[in-house]
């Protein structure tokens, strides 16, 4: 029995890492034509703080999402720079 559970552990450790694993792609509808836009998850440095998202719509419009601290997230969406960098 004790090896069957060992080797169930290794199992439970990877869902259990991928569930707190951001999502890498959401897909929202476009502001401007209302068509799906995927939007994918921006690099940041290890911060915790916000979880970025931007993706351009067919349309040619920028959509942009974000998860975490409110205010570094509405710096995120209301930002006009393509290079936006969260900064302590």
């Amino acid at each position: 029995m004790s090896g069957a559970k060992m080797r169930a552990f290794p199992l439970f450790t990877n869902i259990w890492n991928n569930m707190n694993k951001p999502a890498r792609f959401l897909t929202f509808k476009c502001d401007k034509c209302a068509k799906p836009v995927k939007v994918q998850l921006q690099k940041v440095s290890a911060c915790s703080h916000i979880r970025p998202y931007q993706g351009i719509c067919a349309c040619g419009e920028i959509k942009r999402h974000a998860t975490g601290n409110p205010e570094a997230v509405k710096s995120f969406v209301e930002s006009n720079e393509l290079n936006w960098h969260h900064h302590h």
